[in-house]
C-alpha cells in the first residue's frame, strides 16, 4: 500500500526537469531515448549517414526572441588561391613577367605603364591578368615565374634606370594630370622617352633645369637632401637689397614658423627697379626661394634653376631634353649605388657584349697562320728550309779563355 509520503518521494526521485516536463504536459522519454540536440542530429548509436546531413538551423525560444543555432558544418572563409607560377616559367624568365618579386602594381609602373594608382584602377577594372587569372586586387606579389597580361598583352620589361636633363619653359605644371586642365611639363615631352617623372619639380612660374627620369628609385634618392647636392637659382626680383642681408643667410632663416637651412646668396647687379642674384640651398622645400626673398622684402618676378648638383643646365634651349650619359651618372652615384639601382648590370651586360663582339672579330685561320702550331706542315717546311751554315754565322763565338797561372805557354 502506498501512501502520499511515497508518492511524493517517487516525485523527488524523477528529478526536476521529470517534474517540469510532467507540468508542461511533454511525454516523458522512455528508455534510452533523449531530447534531439539543438542545431544537429542525436548522436545515438546506429545512426546512419543521412542522419548527419545538415539540416535547417533549429530555433530556441528563448525569453520570447528567437535564437538561431549555429551550425557545427559552417566553415570560415578562405582567401581565394594565388594564381600557380606559368609552367614555362619554372628555368626561365618569361616575356611579361618582372625582373624580381613585387607587387603587381609597382611591376606595372616600372614597366612604364602607368602609375602605381592608375595600375590599381586597371586591376580593379579588371584589365590585368596573372598566369591566366583575372585579378581585381592589387595585393599580390609578382615573381619572375608569374606571366603578366595587361589588356591581353605580356608586361613590357624593365629598361635600365635613364636620366634626362629638361629645361622647362615658363608656364607648364609639373605633374602627370592637372586638375584645371593646363598644361603639364609631360605633354611637351617627346614620347621616345616613355612614361618618366621629375626629380622634384618647378613651380608654374619657374624654369630652367628639370631632371627627369624612368625609375622611381632613382628619383627618389636625387630628391632626398641627404644627398647634399647644391640647387642654383638664377633670381630677379624687384626691391632692393644689400649684400650684408644677404650674408646672413648662410646661418638659415625662419619664415612663418617654417625653418629653412643655410643658403648662399649673392648680390649680381642691379638692373632698373630689380636685382639679379645668385642663390644656392640644400633642401629644396615648397617654394623656398620665393618665401625667404619676400621675408626680405623682395617680390620675385623671375626664378630660373641653373644646376642640380653635378647637372648643369648650360647653353639647353627651352623646351629641350638631353640624356644624361650613363658614365656621367655612375661617377656621380658611386658604384655602390649604381649597383643597387640597377645601372651596374647594363654595365656588365655592355663589357659582356664587347668581348664576344671582338672574340668573334677574330679570324682563326689568321691567328693559326700567325702562330703555326707546334709539329704542323708550316713549322716542317720553315725548319728544312732553314741553311745551317747561316745558323752558324748568326750563333755568337765562344769567347777565348783566359790562361790561369802555372799553365804552359808556347
Amino acid at each position: 500500500m502506498t501512501t502520499d509520503r511515497d508518492e511524493r518521494r517517487g516525485d523527488r526521485s524523477r528529478g526536476p526537469r521529470a517534474d517540469r516536463d510532467a507540468r508542461s504536459g511533454r511525454p516523458e522519454p522512455r528508455g534510452d531515448a533523449r531530447p534531439p540536440r539543438l542545431g544537429g542530429p542525436s548522436k545515438r548509436a546506429g545512426a546512419t549517414a543521412p542522419d548527419r546531413e545538415p539540416a535547417v538551423p533549429a530555433v530556441e525560444m528563448r525569453q520570447g526572441k528567437p535564437r538561431v543555432a549555429p551550425s557545427r558544418n559552417l566553415r570560415p572563409r578562405q582567401r581565394p588561391a594565388r594564381p600557380e607560377a606559368h609552367p614555362e616559367a619554372r628555368d626561365a624568365t618569361l616575356a611579361g613577367a618582372p625582373a624580381e618579386p613585387m607587387r603587381i602594381a609597382k611591376a606595372m609602373a616600372r614597366a612604364g605603364l602607368c602609375s602605381r594608382r592608375d595600375a590599381e584602377r586597371w586591376i580593379a577594372d579588371g584589365r590585368v591578368a596573372v598566369n591566366g587569372y583575372v585579378i581585381r586586387s592589387p595585393a599580390l606579389d609578382v615573381a619572375p615565374t608569374d606571366r603578366v597580361l595587361v589588356d591581353g598583352q605580356p608586361l613590357p620589361g624593365v629598361e635600365p634606370p635613364k636620366l634626362w636633363r629638361y629645361h622647362k619653359p615658363r608656364g607648364l605644371v609639373t605633374t602627370h594630370r592637372d586638375p584645371e586642365g593646363r598644361e603639364t611639363v609631360f605633354d611637351k615631352l617627346p614620347p621616345a622617352l616613355g612614361r618618366v617623372i621629375s626629380v622634384g619639380r618647378l613651380d608654374v612660374t619657374s624654369e630652367g633645369l628639370l631632371l627627369v627620369t624612368n625609375d622611381g628609385a632613382l628619383a627618389r634618392h636625387l630628391e632626398l637632401p641627404s644627398t647634399g647636392w647644391l640647387r642654383r637659382y638664377r633670381v630677379r626680383a624687384h626691391g632692393r637689397i644689400s649684400a650684408a642681408a644677404l650674408e646672413k643667410l648662410k646661418d638659415g632663416i625662419e619664415v612663418e614658423g617654417v625653418r629653412y637651412g643655410p643658403i648662399e646668396a649673392t648680390l649680381d647687379k642691379e638692373q632698373g627697379a630689380n636685382v639679379w642674384l645668385t642663390l644656392g640651398l640644400r633642401e629644396g622645400k615648397n617654394r623656398e626661394v620665393r618665401n625667404v626673398l619676400a621675408a626680405l622684402g623682395l617680390e620675385v618676378n623671375r626664378l630660373i634653376r641653373i644646376s642640380y648638383g653635378p647637372f648643369q643646365l648650360l647653353d639647353l634651349p627651352p623646351g629641350e631634353v638631353e640624356i644624361v650619359r650613363r658614365r656621367v651618372l655612375l661617377d656621380q652615384l658611386g658604384p655602390l649605388l649604381a649597383r643597387e639601382l640597377g645601372l651596374m648590370e647594363q654595365v656588365d651586360a655592355d663589357r659582356d657584349r664587347r668581348n664576344t663582339a671582338r672574340d668573334a672579330a677574330r679570324d682563326p685561320a689568321r691567328n693559326a697562320a700567325r702562330d703555326p702550331a707546334p709539329g704542323s706542315a708550316r713549322d716542317s717546311a720553315q725548319g728544312a728550309a732553314r741553311d745551317p751554315a747561316k745558323d752558324s754565322a748568326r750563333a755568337p763565338a765562344a769567347r777565348p779563355r783566359k790562361p790561369k797561372p802555372g799553365d804552359d805557354t808556347p
